[in-house]
């Protein structure tokens, strides 16, 4: 037998250094982890895609629901065909408008007493109105200094239905600042110029509920303004008659839910 020679593992004296086989190719080594950059912006591809899909579907969704409740309001308007209700003061007496002033003007004193004819109408042929108490309050038309108040009773109107209020008392007795002074004495001076006459507003505000068949709205806040009432200060004990014939009341939503009710 011929014997076998192994290289020697001391460096050759030529100065070249022997090749360790097991360095070059090893096939049980496993080789180190490199992630696969494809992969990853394959995965996050998807990701997007899915969140893209269900911003698009929830979108979708809203958009169809708005359809739905503008067909639905559309269709409920044109079914009803629903009105503003009317409010009307057709007489308005002055009893009382005194302000008073001490010597010193230190303080001022107002006492005021008015007396109301109210009629209220609903124009509606499919929805009834239930009223809750009013309250009432009389103001100077053009710079609003308060001069009174007062309450309407709870009430309801049915369909194609009024109702009227008489003797609807408002009065008011209380203190006023400088300011509310100076305003109503330089609106009391210059409509006393004009043939001795005062413009007032009357204010009501309550809350209402519609009721459509069998079907109940929740309660919304209004408020009614009439304004224009033209009257006269009274002299002595006798009450004077405002003209209301060119008064104006309108109704206003103080809570917007019902964009095709009023």
């Amino acid at each position: 037998m011929s014997d076998k020679v192994f290289p020697s593992s001391k460096p050759a004296a030529n100065g070249t250094a022997t090749t360790n086989k097991s360095h070059l190719y090893n096939p049980t080594s496993r080789l180190p982890y490199r992630p696969q950059p494809h992969a990853r912006r394959h995965r996050s591809r998807s990701g997007r895609n899915i969140c893209c899909c269900c911003c698009f579907w929830t979108i979708l969704t809203i958009l169809l629901l708005l359809l739905l409740a503008a067909i639905a309001g559309a269709a409920l308007y044109i079914l009803y065909r629903p009105h503003r209700p009317s409010f009307t003061i057709t007489s308005l007496r002055i009893h009382r408008l005194n302000l008073t002033t001490s010597p010193d003007s230190s303080s001022s004193h107002l006492s005021t007493l008015f007396n109301l004819t109210i009629i209220s109408k609903n124009p509606n042929s499919h929805i009834s109105l239930d009223y809750e108490p009013f309250t009432v309050s009389a103001l100077s038309d053009g710079n609003d200094v308060f001069l009174g108040n007062g309450t309407l009773p709870a009430f309801s109107l049915s369909k194609k239905n009024q109702t009227s209020f008489r003797n609807v008392v408002v009065s008011g007795s209380n203190d006023l600042d400088v300011d509310a002074v100076n305003s109503l004495r330089s609106d009391l001076k210059k409509k006393k110029s004009e043939n001795g006459s005062v413009m007032l507003k009357i204010e009501m505000d309550t809350k209402v509920k519609m009721k459509v068949g069998g079907l109940k709205t929740k309660k919304v806040g209004i408020r009614v303004t009439c304004d224009g009432i033209k009257g006269s200060i009274p002299k002595g004990k006798t009450p004077t008659v405002a003209v209301t014939a060119k008064s104006e009341c309108k109704v206003d939503l103080r809570i917007k839910i019902w964009r095709w009710t009023f």
